[in-house]
């Protein structure tokens, strides 16, 4: 009898440990994959704090490239990405990356994220939440914002009007909270875009179908936080307000991970 009852505790635990392993391997396979969209001024590094993060936490993650010419073109891009990959996908736009994903819509888009960033409505060019009436002052102007024509391939002319941060002005007014290793990093990366891509109307919004969260820093000085919140909490999105630059993914990459766990 004493054997017997050995084997069936032998047994139980076998099955305990083997309905564990189960679970934990289909916990694993539920996580859905981050396909993180960098805005502009930036380029795919700009999401490495957020991605190694992630990535520790079991998440597979994407970083696509933002072609930063429009959000028709951009998100058309974006939207093939997301298409490619099988299962579920929380969508995460930094800055103009929010008008992109805005503009994105996939069927395997469970959520999207907003890190900083536009998100428009049907018809709305981002630069309309840069009214400094309604929303405050944005230093998104010169002389912390420079123009320069550029070679572009996807212009019937082959060149283009792009717009960046002024290199000696970039740390002080779009990451004044990083390191000066981080900002001197992120200046050589920095990527330019379409002078036209702000003034760009948006196409009917994903986020109106879609569950939305935002993280908003309050001392970002690219786009007025209080737009952030109206374009936030018109979208329905929950947010999430922290101390912080418009380069928060890159300050406090730990917040923008925390908000996809969320949303996951």
């Amino acid at each position: 009898m004493k054997i017997t009852r050995t084997r069936a505790a032998a047994a139980t635990v076998t099955v305990a440990a083997g309905m564990m392993l189960s679970a934990g391997t289909a916990a694993a396979q539920e996580l859905p994959t981050v396909v993180l969209a960098h805005g502009a001024f930036a380029d795919t590094s700009s999401w490495d704090g957020v991605a190694g993060e992630l990535r520790e936490r079991g998440y597979s993650v994407v970083t696509p490239d933002n072609p930063l010419r429009g959000p028709g073109y951009d998100s058309a891009a974006i939207e093939q990405v997301v298409e490619d990959i099988p299962g579920p996908v929380v969508l995460v736009g930094h800055s103009y990356g929010g008008t992109v994903i805005t503009n994105t819509h996939a069927d395997n888009v469970t959520s999207l994220v907003y890190v900083a960033a536009f998100a428009p409505a049907a018809g709305e060019p981002a630069a309309l939440a840069l009214d400094p009436f309604r929303f405050g002052l944005t230093s998104l102007l010169p002389p912390v914002l420079g123009v320069g024509v550029v070679d572009d391939s996807t212009n019937i002319l082959g060149k283009n009007v792009d717009s960046y941060i002024t290199p000696a002005l970039f740390k002080q007014y779009f990451a004044p909270d990083v390191t000066d290793e981080q900002a001197a990093k992120m200046i050589a990366n920095q990527k330019s875009i379409a002078a036209t891509a702000l003034i760009e109307p948006s196409e009917p919004p994903s986020w109106a179908d879609t569950p939305s969260y935002a993280l908003i820093p309050q001392q970002d000085r690219i786009i007025p936080p209080a737009a952030e919140k109206f374009m936030a909490e018109r979208a329905g999105a929950q947010i999430t307000e922290v101390p912080g630059s418009h380069a928060i993914l890159v300050s406090n990459p730990g917040a923008v991970v925390d908000l996809v766990v969320a949303a996951s």
